[in-house]
């Protein structure tokens, strides 16, 4: 009775013995099954490989991207507001003192008046600057404004300067010329004072813009001030507008303060032409590309998978016979299962660490190019084996499951 009881005891030992897998050996065996054929694992895991590396590459140019933000938008535009008339009626909306009141709110670098002279018959020859000597005439726009105007403008001065509050405050007969305005003109230098007539008025030439940041308009025309505009021609000017320059960050608060600095009593005389906020902007944009890239990325992912799963069912059906004699040698269904889903895991996750490789290199070139500092979020690399690991694990699933489920002298006779 007792050797009966010991021999059951040996057999029950040897059953437990056979049915056991330790997880050691399930990933050896996983790793030597991966490794044996190493040109069909890399196909097998190409899917996964470009879509963790567009996962990868979709985050980290999304993150470098933002830390150059600067270079990417319109600074210029961010740091502009026109201030218009919402209600024209042929008067004047905008006070005296433009300049002064607006200079006066915090985030306001330059601000003024201007507006194009109009032909009202009164300039002769018509609204046309005409050279002192000569017979030549040449069709130049005549622009009133402010000093605050022209800085707002943000010009840079071929030679000479910008007229200034005092030629403003005095209606000195004063002029500062285009580039293109002083070429029309035959006048390259201001040294030996010379003028030109607007009408029968001469106009002192200080100062020739080369360039402008904005109202690239001004490069065509002779720019006068305005109270000498008034002294001079006293037209009425049906398109007034004031150019405001204000410091970054700044342009949303000013575009509300200034129709009050201007009209206290009736602020909704004037309209405020404000740049959309450039940190909704940036964050729409990048939110808009993120989600495509994201899109692609699973595009792949799934296709990564399909394949994986694709290749272990395949390698499941040459090896059945071994998965048979496993199976008639004492191995559970779960071991079987466990197996087939860590080699295709395995799978995955060299797939996933190539494709996270494949994405930095990517990201780092791309910032290099254009002279970016590159930025990828740690945890996204991290993330991104175990991305792989999991789609591979998702992929072996099926086949696993299958491959269990097959009787053991089933399989032996294939």
């Amino acid at each position: 009775m007792t050797t009966t009881n010991a021999n059951t005891a040996d057999a029950g030992a040897g059953a437990d013995l056979a049915s056991r897998l330790r997880w050691s050996d399930t990933i050896l065996e996983a790793l030597a099954a991966t490794t044996r054929r190493p040109a069909r694992t890399l196909l097998t895991a190409l899917g996964t490989i470009l879509g963790v590396a567009a996962f990868v590459t979709t985050t980290g140019l999304a993150a470098t991207a933002s830390a150059q933000v600067s270079e990417s938008f319109d600074a210029l535009k961010a740091t502009e507001v026109r201030i218009q008339d919402a209600s024209p009626d042929g008067t004047n909306p905008f006070p005296d003192n433009v300049d002064q009141r607006l200079q006066r709110l915090n985030g306001v670098n330059h601000a003024g008046l201007s507006y194009p002279v109009p032909d009202n018959g009164n300039l002769t020859p018509r609204n046309t600057a005409s050279r002192p000597l000569g017979n030549t005439t040449q069709q130049i726009p005549i622009i009133a404004a402010t000093p605050g105007a022209l800085h707002a403008a943000r010009p840079t001065l071929a030679t000479g300067v910008l007229f200034n509050q005092f030629h403003l405050d005095r209606a000195e007969p004063v002029a500062v010329l285009g580039r293109v305005a002083a070429t029309q003109l035959g006048i390259t230098r201001i040294d030996n004072q010379p003028a030109v007539f607007i009408g029968d008025t001469g106009y002192t030439v200080v100062g020739i813009i080369g360039d402008t940041a904005r109202n690239a308009d001004i490069l065509l025309a002779a720019i006068i001030p305005t109270t000498t505009e008034h002294l001079a021609i006293g037209s009425t000017p049906d398109s007034l507008e004031v150019l405001i320059d204000t410091a970054p960050g700044a342009a949303q608060l000013i575009g509300r303060q200034a129709l009050l600095a201007l009209r206290s009593q009736q602020p909704e005389r004037l309209a405020a032409l404000v740049p959309p906020d450039p940190t909704t902007l940036r964050d729409g944009v990048e939110s808009d590309v993120t989600s495509l890239y994201y899109a692609l990325a699973a595009l792949s992912l799934a296709v990564g998978t399909i394949a994986i799963a694709n290749a272990t069912l395949l390698s499941t059906i040459e090896r059945s016979p071994e998965i048979g004699l496993r199976r008639a040698l004492g191995a559970k269904r779960s071991h079987i299962t466990r197996q087939i889903i860590v080699e295709a895991s395995a799978t995955g996750t060299v797939a996933g660490i190539a494709g996270t490789a494949l994405a930095i290199i990517i990201v780092a070139a791309v910032a290099a190019s254009r002279g970016w500092t590159t930025t990828i979020d740690p945890s996204i690399i991290a993330a991104a084996p175990l991305i792989g690991l999991l789609t591979g694990a998702i992929a072996g699933a099926l086949p696993a499951m299958r491959a269990s489920r097959t009787p053991p002298a089933v399989t032996l006779r294939t």
